[in-house]
């Protein structure tokens, strides 16, 4: 079951050298330097800077839904922005979400704090809200990325072929997921094929 009391009231969480705290409109200014930085949207796949007043509206309504959880992920060692980390798309019935991250730009890529924020996220997916599976999609040239999300137990499900055309090239996209431990020992109910056996 569900947990989605824990995203209306998303707590702050805490990694050896980051605080993950709730996003908001006051990281307004740095959400928008990051998604207008060119590699960053290489990365992401985004043709376009987004839409100003978009964000701005996301930023001012993301607190105190029960559907998604939004985090700035801060340096504890200076309060600096390091980018943003979400749970999103909750699907009930299937108890399960999608993982996104994005950090600020390339100065601070490399350095473990995308590895260490997903970890504190996952645990909190998997552990607290109690979803049984978080996926994401990653593009298959962000080779530190899919090394970040293995790190932390993503495992490559499939690859949706040319999902990307970018400067004139295609890019497949990787879909990664984690489980809840223990899940894939549970036993699969067996398939209806809807065919009577004579008696």
């Amino acid at each position: 079951m569900i947990r989605s009391e824990f995203l209306a009231k998303q707590p702050p969480l805490k990694t050896p050298r980051t605080q993950l705290v709730p996003i908001g409109p006051r990281f307004g200014p740095q959400v928008r330097r990051a998604a207008s930085d060119p590699e960053i949207r290489r990365l992401t796949g985004a043709h376009r800077t987004p839409d100003q007043d978009q964000l701005r509206q996301r930023l001012e309504t993301v607190a105190g839904r029960d559907d998604q959880a939004e985090w700035a992920i801060v340096r504890g060692q200076d309060a600096s922005y390091l980018g943003r980390v979400a749970l999103d798309d909750l699907d009930r019935a299937n108890e399960s979400m999608t993982y996104k991250i994005s950090l600020r730009g390339t100065d601070v890529a490399g350095q473990g704090y995308g590895t260490e924020a997903g970890e504190a996220v996952i645990n909190f997916g998997l552990g607290i809200l109690g979803l049984h599976r978080i996926q994401l999609a990653v593009y298959a040239f962000n080779e530190r990325a899919i090394k970040s999300f293995s790190k932390i137990g993503f495992e490559t499900e499939g690859v949706l072929r040319h999902a990307l055309l970018w400067d004139g090239r295609w890019y497949d996209q990787l879909i990664m997921s984690v489980l809840t431990p223990g899940a894939l020992d549970q036993v699969a109910e067996p398939k209806q094929t809807g065919v009577q056996q004579d008696g």
